[in-house]
């Protein structure tokens, strides 16, 4: 049986953008900081990972002001969504496998 390797997406190889996911995945929304804190993770990492989901269109961002102070969230688009669950499948597939041989 072939091992689907080619189902899985590059842009959940992280641990973060895979962490980041999951989180957007089961909420509707989630801010920066909380994702920061949640994750255990700096500003700059965090950006870095978001961005590249950004730019993937698996994610959007939210913009707003809390108050007079800046609140950014980020939520996972259509495209993101269907794209994890197919890598979450891709993973299934996978360990199935392992396991029947």
């Amino acid at each position: 049986m072939k091992i689907p390797f080619e189902k899985l997406d590059k842009a959940f190889e992280n641990r973060i953008r895979l962490q980041i996911m999951s989180v957007l995945a089961v909420n509707d929304r989630y801010d920066f900081n909380s994702l920061k804190e949640l994750l255990n993770v700096t500003d700059g990492n965090l950006a870095s990972h978001l961005k590249g989901l950004e730019k993937e269109e698996y994610i959007s961002t939210i913009k707003s002001f809390v108050g007079r102070k800046p609140n950014t969230t980020y939520e996972a688009t259509t495209k993101g969504k269907k794209a994890f669950k197919d890598h979450l499948n891709a993973l299934e597939q996978l360990i199935n496998q392992q396991k029947s041989n």
